[in-house]
């Protein structure tokens, strides 16, 4: 049974894939329909600490919402479009925008952990791209303006609302697991990066190639390698990402509440 059927009458119009640490946001989502990955086909059942597997859906701001807690990483298969199945369910499910998010380390001492940056666009540096062996003319999709520029305007507008210091940066995207070297870090900087993580460029390319608005926001959990004060470690990042967590739960239903105006 897909997506679009457990819905039912419900009609979300915008998802939110929640990142590491994240997974306690989504009790934002009031008067929630809680369906397990594992009751979706084509679903990832998530492997990585911090990632519960679950989809909820339930009004956010005033506004209905699919929220996932968890996503599958291409690091855990070698596959660049592991989250292709999830995409196109949520599109013919009716959503509209996608709302991505993640933990990152930083490239920048004046984006220190517990920051969250806006993306305002990406860096592909994993060498891999989900849109291989597809065919089409189709897949020839632009990137201009990937993260969408309107977007981007209600985020910052939603964070100046409830005080929230929204940074904003370019995302590098490494394949990992491992974490980036010293010198992979000061690469980074100087081709223009502001942080570094291991997913969400892949679903934007993905979300772009089926049409779907996106925007991209980045829970910065340490800062890169080589940088003074860093010492990156998954268990820094989930400590981390619940820091910020208090102010995501701050920020997005903000923006859905502005978007009603």
């Amino acid at each position: 049974m897909t997506l679009k059927t457990k819905l039912g009458t419900r009609a979300p119009k915008t998802a939110i894939i929640l990142g590491s640490a994240l997974g306690d946001v989504v009790s934002i989502v009031e008067d929630p329909l809680v369906i397990p990955y594992t009751d979706l086909p084509g679903f990832p059942v998530p492997k990585i600490s911090g990632h519960a597997g679950k989809l909820s859906v339930g009004k956010v701001g005033g506004q209905e919402v699919a929220v996932l807690a968890g996503r599958a990483h291409p690091y855990e298969s070698g596959n660049a479009a592991v989250m292709r199945p999830v995409l196109d369910q949520l599109k013919e499910a009716g959503i509209e925008t996608l709302i991505l998010t993640n933990a990152a380390g930083s490239l920048k001492t004046s984006i220190g952990p517990g920051s969250i940056m806006l993306i305002t666009d990406h860096i592909n540096y994993a060498g891999m791209n989900p849109l291989i062996g597809q065919h089409g003319d189709e897949n020839f999709v632009p990137m201009t303006n990937a993260y969408d520029p309107a977007l981007r305007k209600r985020f910052l507008a939603a964070a100046k609302s409830e005080k929230i210091a929204l940074k904003q940066g370019v995302y590098v995207w490494f394949s990992g697991p491992s974490f980036e070297t010293p010198a992979e870090i000061k690469m980074a900087q100087v081709i223009g990066g502001s942080a570094v993580g291991m997913s969400t460029a892949p679903e934007t390319i993905m979300a772009r190639r089926l049409g779907l608005n996106v925007a991209g926001l980045s829970v910065v959990t340490n800062l890169g390698a080589g940088i003074k004060g860093a010492n990156p470690s998954h268990e820094e990042t989930k400590r981390e990402g619940q820091k910020a967590a208090a102010h995501m739960k701050r920020l997005l239903p903000r923006v859905f509440k502005d978007m009603k105006k």
